[in-house]
């Protein structure tokens, strides 16, 4: 199900790009990635971390009454402070565009409220995609993950819909994207709503802010926030930059990130989620050997899945660029200026995906200070850095300064891994097993196959240019099966056997 959002997120990126990388949809990205921020930062963020388990709590420990009595207080809660929030970001747009994107205002008072305008139309979204997190949280307590997975789809769908069907009646475009946004919100929430039914759970909204459990929820959230909020903080920033450079810089950023993404998304989240729960099992079992070669498990395959998916990106940034999104009013120009970013990322790839794979053996431990207080680092790191690159590129003029803010994010992403991995070897919790340096030189043979492939063989941006969709396509995916025969055929060659790898941790 989560592959299918991914994929169908990708398709609604292809349809976005036909609006070009423009003023109105750097305005647009602003007005979206507001809200997605206070999203993340609340209730993808801390109230899912604080929720689920007092949830679970109550479901293993009480009856059927107190965990609807739970649902229905929590529900109140969240909803009137969510609502208030709203209603606050509503009005205050103007505020929050001068927070988040203060280029707009000084740069075109016409692109500012043009963004303030449709941030009145996506804020609300915060309120229905809050409340759809807490839903998802009730089934996936309860083992039901499909439809909580599937609702994201819902998303793509509606903008599709809006960007195809409404956007050409409308004498400004955009903002049909703005209300596809907001509909999408509620649309999320209307498809959970049966899903929690019928295992009994229906909320009926109740205020609790003087509920035990309420409070339980409330107090756990706290770290949460501040720990969501640095990850937060640093694409604010990136953002609150861009919007001082040229017409375009968002969105630029925004495409090369959404590609960058496709590969953190599909399977560095995948191996987190995989190796939590084992980790977690292990230190409550007191079993330090194993949880080490769990991570070391993970680490590996990290590599082995980052190594490639980097070295693609880097190399076939351009032809990607130019295969997804160059259609309609995304010309060659956005191709060049966003694939420097594409290829910034591309360097931090493995390390973001480091991240998410080392950061869980600490909440495995039950000690989230530690990655706090790296991610804090981190985050230092990418301010100055930020300013370090940006600054001197806008001075003397050289093209595509909005690349160091991506160049920025990848070297902080390598501190913040590098931090985390030398914190854990210094507790010895984590030891390195025997094999290192030999896995080291087999994919690093079998990455440079792939890489001298790619460099060598595929043709020029130029090409990729003149040629159809179909044609693009076609030449992409050939590359790709190309690419990847090369790379698994170096691993082979190089003794490294796939089914011993990942069989390796259950055999130990």
């Amino acid at each position: 199900m989560t592959l299918a959002s991914r994929v169908l997120g990708l398709v609604r990126d292809v349809v976005l790009a036909g609006f070009g990388a423009t003023a109105a949809m750097d305005a647009f990205f602003v007005a979206f990635k507001i809200p997605n921020f206070m999203r993340r930062l609340f209730a993808e963020g801390a109230f899912s971390q604080a929720f689920v388990p007092i949830l679970s709590e109550y479901k293993e420990q009480r009856d059927h009454a107190a965990v609807q009595q739970l649902v229905n207080r929590v529900a109140g809660t969240l909803l009137g402070i969510l609502s208030l929030v709203t209603v606050v970001g509503v009005l205050a747009s103007p505020v929050l565009i001068t927070l988040f994107a203060p280029g707009f205002l000084y740069r075109d008072a016409s692109q500012f409220e043009l963004a303030a305008q449709m941030l009145r139309m996506t804020f609300p979204y915060l309120l229905f995609v809050s409340l759809v997190a807490f839903i998802a949280g009730i089934l996936n307590t309860w083992g039901r993950f499909a439809a909580a997975s599937l609702a994201p789809v819902w998303l793509n769908v509606v903008l599709i819909g809006a960007a195809l069907v409404v956007a050409p009646q409308l004498e400004q475009p955009v903002l049909a994207l703005a209300g596809g946004v907001l509909v999408a919100g509620l649309v999320q929430l209307l498809f959970l709503l049966p899903a929690v039914q019928r295992i009994g759970l229906l909320p009926r909204p109740r205020w609790g802010g003087r509920d035990a459990g309420v409070r339980r929820i409330m107090k756990l959230m706290l770290p949460g926030i501040f720990g969501s909020s640095v990850a937060q903080i640093n694409l604010l920033i990136d953002t609150l930059i861009a919007s001082f450079l040229v017409t375009g810089s968002v969105t630029w950023l925004y495409y090369s990130d959404r590609l960058m993404e496709f590969p953190l998304g599909v399977f560095a989240i995948a191996l987190s989620t995989v190796i939590l729960p084992s980790l977690s099992r292990s230190y409550a079992n007191a079993s330090d050997a194993e949880f080490s070669r769990t991570l070391d498990w993970g680490l590996r395959w990290v590599l082995l899945i980052g190594i490639p998916s980097a070295v693609a990106l880097l190399i076939l940034a351009s032809p990607m660029l130019t295969t997804l999104f160059m259609y309609r009013d995304f010309t060659a120009a956005d191709v060049d200026m966003a694939g420097l970013s594409l290829m910034a990322y591309a360097i931090g790839l493995p390390g973001f995906m480091l991240i998410k794979v080392l950061a869980p053996a600490f909440y495995a431990r039950k000690d989230p200070r530690t990655p706090v207080r790296i991610a804090v680092v981190a985050l230092v790191t990418n301010i100055v850095l930020n300013l370090a690159f940006v600054v001197p590129m806008v001075q003397l003029e050289i093209p595509g300064p909005h690349a160091g803010l991506a160049l920025a994010t990848s070297i902080a992403a390598w501190v913040n891994a590098g931090m985390l991995f030398t914190v854990l070897v210094r507790r010895s919790v984590y030891r390195p097993r025997a094999g290192w340096p030999r896995f080291f030189l087999q994919t690093g043979l079998a990455g440079g196959g792939l890489a001298g492939l790619l460099w060598w063989g595929v043709p020029d941006t130029l090409y990729w240019v003149g040629w159809n969709a179909s044609e693009r396509a076609l030449k992409l995916l050939q590359w790709v099966a190309m690419g990847a025969v090369v790379y698994f055929l170096g691993l082979r060659a190089c003794g490294l056997r796939l089914a011993t790898l990942w069989h390796e941790r259950e055999a130990d």
